[in-house]
């Protein structure tokens, strides 16, 4: 259970405070979450990758929708040398994904051993 509300606290604070604040106060928001929630070290990097691979692939995935691919398509074709713009927000999504597991590793870390 604290595995579900950890991730919807991290995909949730993540998203509110991209609202107002750079785009890395991602790794701020799962840092903490994972401080104050004590969890196992693997479980607490699974924890923030999959909370901000869901938020990012699904926010990348509606915007890219939302104008019909172009800008995907042609960033894809910059970036990746194909034109593939679902590959492009499976790598913007894996990219969010490593910055909030490493961040939740973090604040689990200087947190300490959990007693669970």
């Amino acid at each position: 259970m604290r595995f579900f509300v950890s991730v919807f606290l991290m995909a949730f604070l993540s998203f509110a405070s991209c609202l107002f604040f750079p785009w890395w106060s991602i790794a701020v928001v799962c840092f903490v979450v994972s401080f104050l929630i004590p969890h196992q070290y693997g479980k607490a990097f699974l924890i923030g990758f999959v909370a901000l691979f869901l938020l990012w692939f699904g926010l990348s995935f509606w915007l890219s929708f939302k104008n019909n691919h172009i800008l995907a398509q042609r960033m894809s074709m910059l970036i990746l040398n194909m034109n593939s713009p679902f590959l492009l927000v499976l790598l913007t999504a894996f990219i969010g994904a490593i910055v909030g597991g490493l961040s939740s590793l973090s604040g689990s870390l200087l947190r300490g051993k959990p007693k669970d």
